[in-house]
């Protein structure tokens, strides 16, 4: 099982924009189950800073890649952003009713 954290900062006036596409993003993933994927993404207090936790618990790459609204998240992500994503592997302690 995998577990990534990415996060980023993105301009002020493309904020409402990346919202917007992140939503789409759980919007198709509502429409297709993606087995072994658990997906959640959090804005900041600033309203600029964004954080993305996903766990993949199949072998292989994880199957948000092959969601179409994730790859259109994707384009021009460093067109939107002041401080690029910075991504981490995971590696759990515990956890509490987390990855349901």
């Amino acid at each position: 099982m995998s577990k990534v954290m990415v996060r980023y900062k993105v301009k002020p006036e493309r904020a409402a924009e990346n919202e917007q596409l992140i939503r789409a993003v759980y919007e198709e993933l509502r429409s297709s189950v993606s087995a072994g994927l658990s997906y959640a993404t959090f804005s900041m207090d600033d309203g600029v800073s964004f954080v993305h936790i996903a766990s993949n618990d199949t072998d292989g790459p994880s199957p948000l890649l092959e969601v179409p609204a994730f790859q259109r998240f994707q384009q021009g992500v460093g067109e939107r952003c002041v401080e690029p994503p910075a991504s981490v592997e995971l590696h759990e302690i515990g956890s509490f009713r987390f990855w349901r």
